[in-house]
């Protein structure tokens, strides 16, 4: 088979496997209602800013929680079975994609459930949907990377932990700011710099994951 072939293959696979057990997806929604509901009965209302800032929270250790077990999970049969049958490349391809797939279905979950129980003080509600789609693909690929890194260490929720934080953080500041403009309704040519960043941080990412894990895949 030729990479496409393999990537479809690997991700109805993963598709199938989650929709047989649902164990990310129930466990993860099960997350992000209870802590949009502990939010709420601890501050009742906040200001828009707050808002924000607690949405963003939310939806980042959801990702994490998502997405660190993307390789880890894999026994080390199943993996050398994976070396037999499909490039590294496909492997990784696969996995991003799937979990970009999942973030997206989470991180919609995640706003609708923060837009009822709170107040949705949004000014341009489609450009904030679609800093959540971006953020959401970003937080995918990113992780995505980490995971396949730190599964091939003794220590996997350390190394994940050092390695995602000089990458996250300039991530969520272009994510607030993006998300910021659309709460106060700001004009949207202010913020395509802020959109061409994430997409750009997007393409370095998966270039990046497929230059590296080829060299992981084979240790």
């Amino acid at each position: 088979m030729n990479l496409l072939q393999q990537v479809k293959s690997l991700v109805a696979k993963d598709l199938s496997l989650e929709w047989r057990s649902k164990y990310a997806i129930n466990s993860i929604l099960l997350y992000v209602v209870s802590t949009v509901f502990v939010c709420y009965q601890a501050f009742k209302s906040v200001d828009i800013f707050v808002w924000n800032a607690l949405f963003w929270i939310i939806l980042l250790f959801a990702s994490i929680n998502a997405i660190s077990r993307s390789f880890t999970q894999e026994s080390p049969f199943r993996q050398l079975y994976y070396y037999s049958l499909a490039s590294p490349k496909s492997i990784i391809l696969s996995k991003i994609i799937y979990n970009t797939l999942l973030m997206v279905f989470l991180s919609a979950i995640a706003y609708l459930t923060y837009s009822i129980i709170f107040k949705n003080p949004v000014g341009d509600a489609l450009f904030y949907f679609l800093a959540v789609l971006l953020g959401s693909v970003s937080f995918a690929t990113v992780f995505t990377m980490i995971s396949g890194i730190s599964s091939k260490t003794n220590n996997n929720s350390t190394i994940m932990a050092i390695l995602s934080f000089p990458v996250v953080i300039p991530l969520l500041i272009v994510l607030i700011k993006l998300s910021h403009n659309s709460l106060i309704g700001a004009d949207r040519s202010g913020s395509y710099s802020d959109i061409l960043v994430l997409l750009a941080i997007n393409v370095i990412t998966v270039t990046v994951s497929l230059l590296l894990f080829p060299y992981l895949w084979r240790d």
